[in-house]
């Protein structure tokens, strides 16, 4: 199935106005009828429609034209790029709102007690508070403890949850480490 141009109305008017293409080469490409063209041309349709230049938005070239203008049995043929979207590595830091950043904290809370084996510095960055309040929070000291409850923070929509499995496997990983480490200086 070919693809019809981003505009045809508008691309059909360039195409008339600036080719001589014929109209059934251009209405082949833009998916119109002839007499639509033929319309187009004559002035009666599409007036007042401001051309789409198909070669600058990258939808034709200018060597498909020629090459159709050359050849009347030729159909203009559209360009299909294929776009590679990429997405940063990066983690670009977004607006919480106050009704969640006071969730933090029972975020943490939930963390400490679902999974110890996180450090404070990686609870501390997967929510978004500093480490010294995870600390608090884990030593109950946290000026607000007797309040807390604790809260899934996936649920909540403060991270992803690629985010905490990654940041559990990293922790297993250290505790493996240590672990070898120890046994190590045991022997």
């Amino acid at each position: 199935m070919s693809k019809a141009p981003l505009m045809p109305m508008a691309t059909a008017v360039w195409l008339v106005e600036n080719t001589s293409l014929t109209f059934k080469q251009i209405a082949d490409f833009c998916k119109l009828h002839e007499v639509e063209i033929q319309g187009i041309a004559d002035g009666e349709v599409a007036n007042g429609i401001v051309g789409y230049n198909p070669i600058i938005s990258g939808q034709l070239t200018k060597d498909e034209i020629d090459l159709s203008t050359k050849d009347k049995n030729r159909s203009l043929n559209i360009v299909d790029r294929e776009v590679e979207i990429k997405s940063s590595e990066k983690k670009i830091k977004k607006y919480v709102p106050l009704s969640k950043r006071q969730d933090k904290p029972d975020s943490a809370l939930w963390l400490i007690k679902q999974h110890p084996i996180l450090k404070d510095s990686q609870i501390a960055k997967l929510v978004g508070i500093t480490k010294n309040s995870v600390t608090s929070i884990r030593n109950k000291s946290y000026w607000n403890y007797n309040n807390l409850n604790a809260k899934d923070p996936v649920a909540m929509g403060l991270f992803s949850q690629i985010d905490l499995l990654k940041s559990i496997e990293k922790a297993d990983k250290r505790v493996e480490r240590e672990k070898k480490i120890q046994s190590k200086k045991t022997l």
